[in-house]
Order: C-alpha cells, then structure tokens, then sequence
C-alpha cells in the first residue's frame, strides 16, 4: 500500500493554487523523510477564464524546481471535463521526464469519454489513474459501473473519492467489493472529512487491500478537507506499518497550521450536513466564506436542496411605481456612520424626503432619531443580525430581501412580517446577487432613486484580510456596475477607500 499526499493540489482550492515559496520548500524538505512515495503537486490545465495560480497550470519550470527539491515520484491531475484527448499530447508530453502519473478526476457521468482520454494518456508513457468522484452517490450511477471492464489495460489505479464526504466504513468495503467484481485494475481512496470518517474509511480501505491511500497535511483540501496525512501516518506507526521521523512531520505540519488560522478549513456544521446529503462541497464552501451567511441559513438552504425544496415563502414585490422619493442615503456597515452620526441626523431631520436604505443592520440604533422612512435589506441572516442590534427596542420601517426564490430560504423579524417585500429581479449586475450591496443598489434602482448618497462604505485599511479584500473588491464592481446601468452618481458623505465613490462632506450639507 501507497501513500499519496496530495497537498498543494487539493489545498489550492483555498489559495487558488499559490502558495509561498518557503511554504513548498519546507513541505518537499520534510516530505523527502517520510515514508510518502508521491506527492500530487497540481493540476495541468488549459488557460482558464480568471486568474488561477501557478500549481493549476504547473508549467515546465515549476515542475522542474520541484522535481529538483523532491526525492519522490511527482503526480499531476487533469480536470476530465475541462481536458479532452486531443489536449492530451499538448499538455503532458513536455513533463514526462518530471512526472510519473497523471490522474484523472472524473465525474462518473462522463465514464465513457474518460476512458479515451485515459487510453491517450497511457499511450504518452504515464502511470494513470482514474479518480471517480461522488462514491456516495454511486448506486445511483450504475451504468458507469458496467463500464469498469473497460478499465483494464488502460488505468493503473482505480480511485474511489468520497466527494462529499458522505460514506461510512461499511459504505468503503461494499464499494470496493462492487468494484472489484467489474475490473482487475489496483484500487485506491480519498476521503474527504465532512462526518470525520475519513480516517477510519481510509483504515478499512487499507485492510480490504487497496494499493493506494490519498491524505493532505493538516486535511487541507477542498471544503471540509481530507484526512490528515499526520493522523494517518500516526496511526499507520502505532500498528507497526511503517516508521519515519516526528520532528520531520511536525515541521510540515507547524508551518500548514499558520495557513489554517487564515483560510479556517476543516468540517464544520454545514460541511458536515452536506456530506450526510451528499451535496456539493463547492457551494457549501462559498457560503461559508461569506460573513454574511450564518450557519443557521446555511443548513436551511442545504436542507432544503436535499429535498428538492424551494424557498416556501413568497413575499409582495416592492412598488416600482413608488415615486415618492427621488433621494436615498445607502448606509454601510463601516464605522463613519457612527463616528459623524451626530452631523448625519441633522442632515436627514433637515431633509426628510431622504429614504434611508440599510444595506447592513449593523449601524441601525444611530438612526432612530430621524424621521425618515427606513428600509432594512435581509440578506442571509440579517433578520437575525437586526434582532441582536435592536434588541426590546422597537423596529420601524420596511424590509427588502432578495427575488424569489432565495436560496438561502427566507427570515424575517417579527416585527417587519407584515411590512416585508421582495425584488422582482437584481438586473444591474451579473454577479454577488446576494450581497448586502446588490440588494441595496437595486432597491434604489427600482424606486427610481436619482439622486444617491452612501454612508459606511470606509473600505478597509492596514493588514486587511482575505475575506476583508473580497468584500472590497465585491463592492468596486458593484459599484460600476451600478453607475454603468444607471448614470447616476454616487456620493459618499464620509470618508472612503473606494474611487468609485464622489466624495463630497456631510458637513457641507449641514
């Protein structure tokens, strides 16, 4: 039985495949002491829309560096449904002196077309093997099963990938079972760690024989991530399979720990539902990086995908032929509306005929002093925020939440049920139709708002984080976006980061 470490790959699902030098070096330095024979060090890809870092492509000399710093046998991975065979020559003939397999990840709905993209990749001189995803779905996929025969000749090696980290131990020996009664080809598993049953899955598949086991340190890998290739080592030492040098491991293991602390992988409440409903891992993994979605309105929407349900509550669309504004103020989540809230009030007591459109709850309580008609903008799990900041108080005015239906099903504070509307459509933009920002942006489109003030987009300052810039970088484009559709100006009234904004002062106005 192997061992495959499939680090840099899996994990650059969190670093979009970059990771820092000194990182890389220390993994291949310790990995050369330990008792891992391949590392799977990337994907080779066609050019891809978007940016993707360089262990996606994996060019020539990158290869080359780090087939000179390791001792081991080096794999990439080819993504099936972006590759076909005729990409084949192009893509791999350059590497075969620095790779020795190539890996496929296949979707077993695409067996079929696999399989001549697998012979081609045999006929370049490569070690191959298939990696079949959603293992936990397989009983449903059956004719892919009948196409295993067809395996033998062409794959060295015959995957088993728990995708969404959904099976059980039993689930493990019953596959292989199935699998070995349609080909003679070796076996392998990945599993990933939604229901932290990676580890004893991976246990069993070593005792039914298989000739092949894939781990990552510290499980980094794609949503919840793998096993941890210093748990299954571990365990392997403790029943006497295997030896090799703690200090080596734990130096890998230290430096992967300080990335965990920024990018937080690892199973968690909603990975942990998805993987018993065998959902997609990739959404899962989007909602969680959004501050904006709780885990509570993460599981509504999860358990409403695994039963096929839609958001159940369809709310009155908002009048968009309400012409009894033509200004709005948007407040933002940032500190200024807080800092200036003294200098805002008079400005909104002296204009009434302002409407105040909360895209975050989180600076509410400052604007309770006004008479201006308010509008609260429920995202994800912003009823719930708006209770916390309102507390006993009283909550006035209206709520706007996404069109219908929403994803992420529907919550709405008790207070505003019977003043709640919906969008007919977010139609300024393409993409983040579910920000704070977009829901705020086409609240005033749709009321034909034109002239626009905002508050509380400070933008961020200093270290800021990865999720910090993605925000940021998310409001910029909606920000265009907007003033391409509309024409109109955007004026911030405090003090911003975002050159998209025309800066004028509250002061000025007051």
């Amino acid at each position: 039985m192997k061992i495959l470490d499939c680090t840099i790959r899996d994990g650059g699902y969190y670093t979009n495949w970059d990771f820092d030098t000194n990182l890389v070096d220390t993994y291949l330095k310790a990995f050369n002491h330990l008792p891992v024979e391949y590392l799977e060090v990337g994907y080779r890809s066609q050019a891809m829309p978007g940016y993707l870092g360089k262990y996606f492509y994996c060019p020539i000399s990158v290869l080359e560096d780090l087939k000179a710093k390791s001792n081991k046998k080096l794999v990439i991975i080819l993504n099936e449904k972006d590759v076909r065979a005729e990409d084949a020559e192009e893509l791999l003939n350059p590497i075969k002196d620095l790779v020795t397999m190539v890996r496929m990840a296949i979707d077993p709905k695409n067996f079929k077309r696999a399989l001549v993209l697998a012979q081609k990749v045999k006929e370049l001189g490569f070690e191959v093997a298939f990696n079949v995803m959603y293992m936990s779905t397989w009983k449903e996929e059956r004719d892919f099963i009948d196409l295993l025969p067809q395996v033998d000749g062409i794959a060295d090696y015959f995957y088993m990938v728990d995708s969404f980290g959904g099976v059980y131990p039993e689930d493990v020996s019953e596959t292989i079972a199935l699998v070995r009664s349609k080909t003679k080809v070796k076996l392998g598993f990945h599993g990933h760690n939604n229901l932290e049953m990676a580890l004893a899955n991976t246990l069993v598949a070593i005792e039914e024989g298989v000739d092949f086991v894939d781990a990552t340190i510290t499980g980094m890998g794609r949503g919840a991530g793998n096993l941890k290739t210093e748990l299954l080592l571990t365990a392997l030492q403790a029943k006497g399979k295997l030896e090799f040098d703690y200090n080596e491991l734990s130096k890998v293991v230290d430096a992967f720990t300080k990335l965990q602390k920024e990018h937080e992988w690892g199973t968690n409440l909603p990975y942990m539902v998805s993987g018993a409903n065998s959902l997609p891992q990739k959404q899962v993994m989007e909602w969680v990086s959004k501050r904006y979605y709780s885990f509570n309105s993460i599981i509504r929407a999860l358990n409403n995908q695994s039963q096929g349900k839609e958001d159940n509550i369809a709310l009155p669309k908002l009048a968009t032929n309400e012409t009894k504004y033509q200004r709005a103020l948007i407040v933002g989540g940032g500190p200024s509306p807080v800092e200036h809230s003294a200098a805002i009030d008079q400005f909104l007591i002296q204009n009434p005929d302002v409407l105040v459109i909360h895209a975050s709850s989180k600076n509410a309580l400052s604007f309770t002093k006004v008479p201006n008609e308010q509008i609260f903008c429920l995202v994800g799990n912003e009823g719930h925020r708006m209770e916390e900041v309102f507390g006993e108080r009283k909550i006035e005015g209206k709520c706007i939440l996404p069109p219908f239906p929403r994803k992420m099903g529907t919550y709405i504070p008790k207070a505003l049920e019977n003043n709640a509307f919906e969008l007919q459509d977010v139609n300024f933009t393409n993409e983040f139709k579910d920000s704070h920002t977009t829901i705020a942006l086409q609240t005033a489109l749709e009321l034909g708002i034109t002239e626009l003030f905002v508050v509380g987009y400070d933008a961020y300052s200093g270290n800021i984080s990865e999720k910090e810039q993605e925000l940021f970088n998310e409001n910029v484009q909606l920000f265009k976006s907007y003033k391409a559709k509309t024409k109109t100006k955007l004026i911030t009234l405090t003090s911003t980061g975002y050159k998209q904004l025309e800066s004028q002062s509250i002061y000025s106005y007051i």
